[in-house]
């Protein structure tokens, strides 16, 4: 089973941990606190009165500084009893506590930690809730008030500047406690604030004011005289801009609007005080105001609406999914979503990629699919209000002057001449063309011309589908009517969203920069590569859309690579955007699939939303890979020590037993299956989309097996691969000729004659026996029944991987390796073979995805706060006949 670290730790140093360097402030005061308390020198250690009536006075010295004085108080005569001791403490420094203590009963109840009874401090040493390492300091008694360097005075529950290490700005708290502890000594309780540098964001991103802090949940014990200067730190109401923040709170010394909290990295709001936010009042909304460049378009009322106070009723819950691949987050997503009660529909999908483009349209006849690289969609988006407002579908000041330009011919001209509006005369030298309509647009070069611009598709009059051609607009100049045809159908449909029409977006934005196969990785600034500029426009598009809800998956090198800048700016930029955030790893085995597939995953949230949960576990798993250590407590999984039962893990045998036989040379993509399913998972991943959404008879499954298929082998390799043993750990090292030394390293044997093929190639290639240093085995490979397989990936040559089927002399066909990644049987993908292997070996899985559906579905339909960054899924999901109404939750923060 997998287990992760407990995440109750205090942080101990602002290096040690990524949201460690405001609670470092206890850290530093603590320590100096337990020096000074170790170092006390008590001299005449013992004293037994026998009688007489002695009286001593003794000296206590800290580092060779008188700090107090202790005297001796007399047992009766005669008792045998041990005098006890009286410390006077002398001022170090001037501070103390002002006016009554709080009375015994009154501390009692609100510490009641602080004073254990005589049999719990007999049988249980006390600790506190941050380490278990420390003991909790008892108190003789509490205050309300004190006073520090003669002149600073203090109230329970103030903020206040703490001392730092030298040359550091000082750290921040909320003091929660004031009270002289059983030792003698004067302490206060802080509860730290963090700045943005402190928390997992670090120096990733700025944030736009300085003045922002996060509350947090870490306290801790510190000497009294290590309060600096009282503050005024308010809360506002997360969902403002920079002026209205400030033009909203009076002068204050530091402001903060979200809570940092350990457990996930999590950015949320704070639970309700009994006075509202400053600014709660005038919280800004997405409504039925669109922004164009200054302006505000008032959409019509059949718009989406987004009411950031309350959640209006609407039957159906809109996505957009980002660089979507073949649809696989989409698709788990809705799945998940809708076994909840979420009608979750994927409206609007963007990928580069045209086969996976076509791929997502063919599976989705929902979805409007758009072909074209995500930045030039955002263009897109942000032309798009100027458009309809040139043609008075919404108001605004600000249009699209190109358009507003075009000349219509008057139908009533002197010459009484028809109306041109649909003709060009730029289609080509001394020809017209008509056109018939105008049925797509976009932003970008699809002509090839160097200049990136506003275009239209155009569907000629006499010419057919194939001649359709994109034109640019200053192209189409005698085409207003036509174009607005187009936009006014466009906008009914919504085949573009506006800001508030989105629910969700979610994406996995390609970063190659990072990838380990780049040699050339900018380590200094990650982001100054192109490569890796999509996390940037991927955010850009959240920012414009403004959607409830945002999902950013992706490899985790993101937090590995250059110690996680980026997985730091992500969460950097949902939360300078005004989101609640929080960062989670899920690994694909612990959700069903025989592979580890580990992967980060981020959430966005509005401040009106519920920040959504990760699902845990529910399949055991074989470990793979690393986990960076920084972030280790960011793992979706059961803290350690939790004991819970979780399904068997699955192994290849699992997900693909019952699959046809093929050969290398099977072309054929679709089939029928050759024998009923043997398992539990082959049973679920063959039912109809109807069955798996709930909506029809679990019993339905499909009758037809698409896309199983292998990618073709050369003679060469195929000729290799049929000497393969058909065994468990089978590979290139069972081929005559090589040998495996006690280092493991495979090498050719001299005693043996190298064989060749009848291409005279030899049988066993030289890059087999030079990959990682002859020490892999991994080319050639078979996989085995009872074995998980290693990450699925883009390429099926078995040149360097396992990839090869037990017992059939090919590789893993298309259909089995969507089955490893959760695909159900009835999805189909487009493409030439090779295109087919890529899709799916990008797609995120859809287990995992179906996972995290079904959390972003308790999150939009609770009633309840959600505790803990947790989900615990219902028994057997998703392969349920009901669904609780009432999911549980792991509070295992």
């Amino acid at each position: 089973m997998a287990t992760r670290k407990s995440a109750r730790k205090k942080p101990s140093s602002p290096s040690s941990s990524p949201a460690s360097a405001s609670a470092s402030a206890s850290a530093s005061a603590s320590a100096s606190l337990k020096s000074k308390r170790r170092k006390v020198e008590v001299k005449d250690e013992e004293i037994v009165n026998n009688g007489g009536t002695e009286s001593t006075e003794m000296s206590l010295t800290v580092e060779g500084e008188e700090i107090a004085d202790e005297e001796i108080v007399e047992s009766p005569a005669g008792s045998g009893r041990k005098n006890t001791r009286k410390i006077v403490k002398k001022e170090e420094t001037d501070c103390r506590f002002l006016g009554d203590p709080v009375s015994a009963d009154e501390a009692k109840l609100r510490w009641p930690h602080r004073y254990p009874d005589k049999a719990e401090q007999g049988t249980k040493k006390p600790k506190t809730s941050q380490d278990d390492d420390d003991e909790l300091i008892l108190a003789k008694c509490h205050y309300l008030k004190a006073e520090v360097d003669g002149t600073k005075i203090f109230d329970l529950n103030d903020d206040a500047h703490v001392q730092s290490e030298e040359g550091k700005l000082p750290y921040i708290c909320k003091i929660v406690e004031m009270f002289e502890g059983v030792d003698g000594f004067l302490y206060f309780r802080a509860q730290w604030y963090y700045r943005s540098v402190d928390t997992v964001i670090k120096e990733s991103i700025t944030l736009k004011e300085t003045k922002r802090v996060f509350a947090s949940e870490v306290m801790d014990d510190n000497p009294l005289d290590c309060l600096v200067e009282k503050l005024n730190i308010v809360r506002v109401a997360l969902d403002l801009d920079i002026d209205s923040k400030m033009s909203a709170i009076p002068d204050c010394d530091y402001y903060y609007d979200l809570k940092y909290l350990l457990p996930y990295s999590s950015y949320i709001v704070p639970p309700p005080e009994t006075t509202s936010p400053i600014g709660s009042e005038s919280q800004s909304t997405i409504s039925n105001d669109i922004e164009v460049d200054g302006a505000v378009a008032d959409k019509k009322s059949d718009s989406a609406e987004v009411n950031q106070g309350k959640k209006a009723h609407n039957p159906e819950t809109t996505l957009l999914d980002l660089y979507c691949g073949c649809g696989a987050m989409s698709t788990g997503l809705c799945l998940g979503a809708n076994l909840c009660g979420t009608n979750l529909v994927t409206r609007w999908a963007v990928d580069f990629n045209e086969n996976a483009c076509q791929s997502v349209a063919l599976n989705h006849p929902e979805t409007n699919v758009r072909n074209e690289s995500v930045g030039d969609f955002l263009k897109l988006l942000k032309e798009w209000p100027k458009i309809c407002a040139s043609f008075g579908l919404i108001k605004s000041e600000n249009t699209n002057e190109k358009i507003d330009a075009m000349v219509v011919e008057d139908d009533e001209d002197d010459d009484g001449a028809e109306n041109d509006s649909g003709k060009d005369d730029n289609k080509d030298e001394g020809e017209i063309f008509e056109v018939e309509k105008v049925i797509g647009i976009c932003y970008g070069d699809p002509t090839k011309s160097g200049t990136p611009e506003l275009h239209f598709k155009v569907r000629w009059k006499g010419y057919g589908e194939e001649e359709d051609t994109w034109e640019p607009l200053e192209g189409l100049s005698n085409c207003r009517e036509k174009i607005g045809e187009f936009v006014k159908e466009g906008y009914k449909q919504k085949i573009l969203p506006f800001p508030g029409d989105v629910d969700v977006v979610c994406g996995g934005p390609p970063c190659q920069g990072i990838s380990g196969f780049n040699r050339f990785r900018n380590t200094e600034n990650p982001l100054a590569d192109p490569k890796n500029e999509q996390l940037v426009v991927y955010m850009d598009v959240v920012d414009y859309l403004k959607p409830k809800y945002a999902l950013m998956e992706n490899v985790v090198d993101l937090i590995k690579f250059a110690k996680g800048f980026l997985g730091r700016y992500a969460l950097g930029r949902l939360v300078d955007m005004n989101y609640q955030a929080r960062m989670g790893m899920m690994a694909a085995g612990a959700y069903g699939l025989p592979q580890f597939r580990m992967r980060v995953f981020i959430w966005g949230a509005r401040p009106s939303e519920k920040l959504p949960q990760y699902p845990l576990p529910t399949h055991d798993l074989v470990l793979r890979g690393v986990i960076p250590t920084e972030f280790e407590m960011n793992t979706v999984a059961f803290n350690e020590g939790h004991t819970v039962q979780l399904e068997d893990k699955l192994f290849l045998g699992d997900a693909i037993s019952d699959m046809p036989e093929i050969t290398n040379d099977e072309n054929r993509d679709e089939m029928p299956y050759s024998r009923p399913p043997e398992t539990e998972f082959q049973r679920f991943i063959r039912m109809t989309k109807e069955a798996m959404l709930g909506s029809s008879n679990s019993s339905e499954m499909i009758t037809k097996l698409y896309d199983h298929r292998p990618l073709r082998l050369n003679t060469d390799d195929f000729q290799r691969v049929c000497r393969i043993p058909k065994k468990k750990g089978a590979n290139y090292r069972d081929l005559p000729g090589v040998l495996v030394g006690p280092d493991n390293k495979a090498k050719r044997d001299p005693d043996v004659e190298k064989e060749l093929l009848p291409s005279k190639k030899p049988l066993v290639p030289e890059y087999a026996l030079s990959f990682v240093g002859g020490t892999s085995s991994k080319p050639f490979a078979r996989l085995w029944w009872d074995e998980t397989v290693p990450t699925v990936v883009t390429r099926a040559e078995p040149h360097n991987q396992a990839i090869l089927h037990p017992l059939q002399d090919r590789v893993l066909s298309i259909r089995e390796n969507a089955r490893l990644q959760g695909f159900p049987d009835y999805y189909k993908l487009v493409g030439d073979i090779k295109a087919r292997y890529i899709q799916v070996g990008n797609a995120v899985a859809v287990p995992v995805a179906r996972a995290l559906g079904y959390a972003l579905s308790v999150a939009l339909t609770s009633d309840c706060d959600l505790d803990g960054p947790l989900l615990t899924l219902p028994a057997r999901f998703p392969n349920l006949q009901e669904i609780p109404s009432s999911p549980s939750v792991e509070d295992n923060s």
